[in-house]
C-alpha cells in the first residue's frame, strides 16, 4: 500500500494534536494547513468552517494550528476521500494501476475489491498478480477473499479453491474477509465445504449475494454470519433485508443499476447501514461518468441529502468492514481528502492522499504505474471449433429461452416455440431469439452448453466475449453458426477479449491477454477500443447499452432464473441443469 515517506508514532501524534513541538522531529509546524474550508463532518451530518492541520500523512486536528504550508480552500467544501465497498477491479478491463489513474483524480481514495473474477481463472496467483506493484499506487486497496472458486459445481472454471487454500492468506491485514458468498443454497442446505469457509472468515466480515432470498432462508443465510448485500433489486427486497440486520449495499455499475429504485428505501435511520457500491464498472463508464463518485452525484440528483450519500460512501463502509482510520475527518485519520467545488453537482476538484495534492481538475498530479511489468499467459485450452458444433436438433416444437432484462443481470424464462429448418432449431430474426453457447476453455473438455437468447436485437453476426462472469469461459451470441464459430476462434486467437464477427470475417474486437479479463495497454485505449465495438454492434442491430456487459452476465448460474454454462441451461431458482427443450 502507498505511504508517504515519513511516519509518525504515537507521542508525535499527540503533540501535534496539542500544538506542541513533539520529541523527535526535524520541524515543530504541521506539514500542511487546509483553511477557509466548509468541512463535511459525517460523524454530526453538519457543515462547518474549519481548518485542517495535517501531519505525517494523518490529520492531527481542526482548527487553527502552525504550519509550514496553508492552503485557502476559499470556501470550498472539503469531505473524506470516497471508499467504493464492493467493487470486482477486472471489469474495468485494466489492472489495477490503471484503474487507480480512472478513479483517484474522481476522489476514490480506497476501495474494497474481490479479485473472483481473475481468481476464478488463474487460481491463487491471480490474487498475487492483482497486487503486484501497489506499494508505488496511492490507492487504498483491501481484499476481500473469494469465497466461490467456482461459483457452482454447474460450471467448469480454471481453479478450484477450498477454505484450507485461502486459509493463510484470511490472517493478512489487507484481507477484510471473504467475498460475496454466491454459494446461498450451500450455505441454506450445509455443505460442510462451504461452512469451512464461514468459520473460518469468522472475525473478519462476510459479504452476501442473494438476489431474492427472504423469509426463513434468508433468515438462514444470515443466521450463518453474512451481514451484507448488493443483489437487491425491488425495495421490499432491500427492506426486509435491513430489517433482518443486513448491510445494503446499493449497487450502480455498468450492467446493474438498481441505485434509482433503492435510494427510496434510505432514511435518517437506517442511512448508517446503506452503502453506494459500483460492483462492475466499464472503462467507458469509469472515464465519463466515474466510479462510486458517479453513485453519491447520482443519489444527490435523485433527492438524497448529500451529507448522507457522502456517509454512506465514506464513514459506513470504513466502519462496516471495519478500516481504521479512514472515511472521516478527524484527528487520527488518514487525511485522504477530497475538495469539492459544488456540493449538489459533487464536482471534484482537488484529491489529497494522506496529505498529499495527487489529483487536480481531474487530472492526476503524481504519476500512477500500472503492473508493466505483467507479462501475458495463455489462460485457453480449446480444441478446434466449427460451425456444427453450434447446430441445435430440435427435440420437440418448444424450448427455453433465456430473456434480457435492460440494465439488469437477472433474466426471465420463457417458452417459445422455435424455427426449425431440416431438424434443426435456428435464431428468429423477426422475434429476436438468437442462439447462445458457453465454451469451456480451461481444462479443454470440448464442453459446449448451447441454448437461446431474446434481447440482443441482432439482425446479423455474432458478438463473443471471454469476460463471463464468473468461471470465464467463451460466451457467444449469434445469428448464425459460421459467425459463431468466427468469434469463438477470435477470442482462443487473442487469447481473450471481445469481439464481433460476420460469416468468417472479424468485424471489430478488443484483445483481453491477462486472463482473458484485462488488458495491458491504457484504460482510454481500452475505451476507445470498446467504443468501436459498441459502436459496430449497433450497426448489427444490436439492442443493449453495453452489450458485452449484458452477454458477460449470461453465464452467471447464481443469478435467476435462467442462464446458460458450458455444461448447459441452468435453472437458477432450480439450481440445477434443465433440458432446452420441453416445458418442464
Amino acid at each position: 500500500m502507498w505511504l508517504p515517506d515519513v511516519t509518525m508514532d504515537i507521542k508525535d501524534r499527540i503533540a501535534y494534536a496539542k500544538g506542541e513541538k513533539p520529541e523527535v522531529t526535524l520541524w515543530s509546524e504541521a506539514d500542511l494547513l487546509l483553511t477557509n474550508a466548509q468541512l463535511i463532518n459525517v460523524f454530526s451530518k453538519e457543515i462547518e468552517t474549519q481548518a485542517v492541520a495535517i501531519a505525517h500523512g494523518k490529520v492531527v486536528g481542526l482548527g487553527d494550528y502552525p504550519a509550514r504550508a496553508t492552503i485557502d480552500l476559499q470556501g470550498r467544501y472539503l469531505a473524506p476521500g470516497l471508499i467504493d465497498a464492493h467493487v470486482h477491479i477486472e471489469s474495468s478491463m485494466v489492472g489495477v494501476g490503471e484503474y487507480a489513474r480512472a478513479v483517484l483524480p474522481r476522489g476514490v481514495t480506497t476501495v474494497v475489491t474481490d479479485f473472483h473474477e481473475i481468481v476464478n481463472v488463474m487460481g491463487i496467483k491471480g490474487i498475487e498478480l492483482m497486487r503486484r506493484g501497489i506499494e508505488s499506487i496511492p490507492l487504498n486497496l483491501f481484499v476481500m477473499l473469494p469465497s466461490c472458486v467456482p461459483a457452482t459445481h454447474l460450471e467448469t472454471a480454471g481453479a478450484e479453491l477450498q477454505a484450507e487454500d485461502l486459509k493463510n492468506l484470511m490472517q493478512e491485514e489487507w484481507v477484510k474477509g471473504l467475498g460475496e458468498m454466491m454459494n446461498f443454497p450451500g450455505v441454506i442446505h450445509g455443505d460442510p465445504e462451504v461452512l469451512k469457509k464461514i468459520e473460518m472468515a469468522r472475525g473478519k466480515r462476510i459479504d452476501g449475494h442473494a438476489p431474492g432470498l427472504s423469509g426463513k432462508e434468508l433468515a438462514a443465510y444470515i443466521a450463518a454470519g453474512i451481514s451484507s448485500d448488493h443483489e437487491c433489486t425491488t425495495r421490499a427486497e432491500a427492506e426486509e433485508k435491513l430489517k433482518q440486520g443486513m448491510y445494503l449495499m446499493i449497487r450502480e455499475g455498468s450492467t446493474a443499476k438498481n441505485l434509482e429504485e433503492l435510494i427510496q428505501i434510505v432514511t435518517p435511520a437506517n442511512a448508517g447501514r446503506c452503502m453506494l457500491v459500483t460492483d462492475d464498472c466499464h472503462p467507458a463508464d469509469l472515464i465519463t461518468q466515474g466510479g462510486v463518485d458517479h453513485c453519491v452525484r447520482k443519489a444527490i440528483r435523485l433527492g438524497l441529502d448529500p451529507i448522507t450519500a457522502i456517509q454512506m460512501a465514506t464513514l459506513t463502509p470504513a466502519q462496516y468492514f471495519p478500516l481504521p482510520g479512514i472515511g472521516a475527518i478527524a484527528p487520527g485519520y488518514d487525511a485522504d481528502l477530497v475538495v469539492i467545488d459544488d456540493l449538489d453537482n459533487f464536482r471534484v476538484s482537488q484529491v489529497f492522499k494522506q496529505g498529499r495534492l495527487i489529483a487536480e481538475n481531474g487530472k492526476l498530479i503524481s504519476g500512477v504505474k500500472d503492473q508493466g511489468t505483467v507479462k501475458p499467459e495463455n489462460t485457453f485450452n480449446v480444441p478446434a471449433i466449427s460451425a456444427e458444433q453450434f447446430r441445435i436438433k430440435a427435440e420437440t416444437s418448444r424450448a427455453k429461452v433465456i430473456e434480457v432484462i435492460p440494465q439488469q443481470i437477472i433474466t426471465k424464462k420463457a417458452i417459445y416455440e422455435m424455427k426449425t429448418q431440416d431438424g434443426l432449431a435456428t435464431a428468429d430474426l423477426d422475434r429476436d431469439i438468437l442462439k447462445i453457447a458457453v465454451v469451456e476453455r480451461h481444462k479443454g473438455t470440448g464442453n459446449i452448453g448451447l441454448g437461446f437468447v431474446k434481447g440482443f436485437g441482432l439482425r446479423q453476426g455474432a458478438i463473443a466475449s471471454s469476460v463471463a462472469h464468473d468461471s470465464h469461459n467463451i460466451v457467444v451470441v449469434g445469428t448464425d453458426d459460421e459467425s459463431m464459430a468466427q468469434a469463438v476462434q477470435g477470442i482462443v486467437a487473442m487469447r481473450g477479449g471481445l469481439i464481433a464477427t460476420k460469416g468468417d470475417k472479424t468485424l471489430a474486437s478488443l484483445p483481453l491477454p491477462i486472463g482473458g479479463l484485462m488488458s495491458d495497454q491504457t484504460i482510454e485505449e481500452v475505451r476507445d477500443s470498446l467504443n468501436r465495438l459498441h459502436r459496430t454492434v449497433k450497426e448489427m442491430g444490436g439492442e443493449p447499452a453495453d452489450p458485452f456487459m449484458a452477454l458477460s452476465f449470461l453465464a452467471l448460474p447464481v443469478i435467476p432464473e435462467l442462464k446458460i454454462t458450458d455444461k448447459g441451461l441452468v435453472d437458477v431458482t432450480k439450481f440445477k441443469i434443465v433440458p432446452l427443450f420441453g416445458d418442464a
